[in-house]
């Protein structure tokens, strides 16, 4: 299998010398393509700021992050856009849809942005529209549709352009219950059936559930690892809920 990502020995520090706050602490791992992997962690964890890290939207203090071959904390910031646009993909607690556009719009603006063909563009969208269920919504605006249904159009915009990772950042934690199970499981088509790379921070251990691996963070360093194999979905849950008790505090402040 190709490795996807490959963080190394990675530090994020803030603050001056005389208040120093260590987010994320000497942590190293892999990510394999069409892998499906979550981060978990308490408030405060560094799990965020690892994926801030990751998504390049915030700087490394010392280490290394590699998303294919490129080394990501080496890149100049044109270089660093560029590499954004075309080889990530982007999901948001808070949609991020643009209000004016239809949902067919939003989607093929990602396209359009990284210069596809105008004559590549409506089949691609049509064809990720059917595999995460929201054909029926292609035309409508974003104030038009359910919590649900903007998150699945988001996450069809995330993955149209083939990106090489996809990083969701807590994305149903502004959904009902069953909106939740219906994206997790368009989670699951995009990684099963279109081969996506995903990495997700959830605070929600029915969400992780649906992973294959989970990487546990406490003080910014990895805590612990659960691979799921040939458990059941439920199977996986429970031993989540144990290492979550193992991680302390109070579970609300960890799921």
């Amino acid at each position: 299998m190709n490795t996807i990502l490959t963080v190394q020995n990675v530090e994020k520090y803030y603050g001056n010398k005389g208040n120093i706050t260590k987010a994320v602490d000497d942590i190293s791992f892999e990510v394999e393509q069409g892998e499906y992997i979550g981060i978990m962690g308490a408030s405060g964890s560094g799990k965020t700021t690892l994926l801030n890290c990751i998504s390049t939207i915030d700087t490394v203090t010392a280490g290394h992050i590699y998303i294919g071959e490129k080394d990501i904390t080496a890149l100049s910031a044109k270089k660093l856009s560029k590499f954004r646009r075309e080889e990530l993909g982007f999901i948001f607690q808070d949609f991020n849809l643009l209000d004016t556009l239809t949902a067919f719009e939003n989607i093929a603006l990602a396209l359009t942005i990284v210069k596809t063909p105008p004559s590549q563009i409506e089949g691609m969208v049509r064809d990720v529209a059917n595999k995460l269920e929201i054909a029926e919504v292609l035309n409508k605006y974003p104030y038009q549709m359910s919590g649900g249904q903007k998150q699945r159009v988001a996450s069809a915009r995330a993955i149209v352009t083939r990106p090489s990772l996809v990083l969701a950042d807590e994305p149903t934690g502004a959904l009902d219950s069953k909106s939740s199970r219906m994206l997790l499981e368009s989670f699951e088509t995009l990684n099963n059936m279109m081969g996506a790379t995903i990495l997700m921070v959830t605070h929600d251990a029915f969400a992780a559930s649906y992973c294959k691996r989970i990487l546990f963070i406490k003080d910014g360093k990895i805590f612990n690892e659960l691979v799921k194999g040939t458990q059941s979905r439920k199977q996986f849950f429970n031993k989540i809920i144990e290492v979550v008790t193992l991680l302390g505090g109070d579970n609300n402040n960890v799921l």
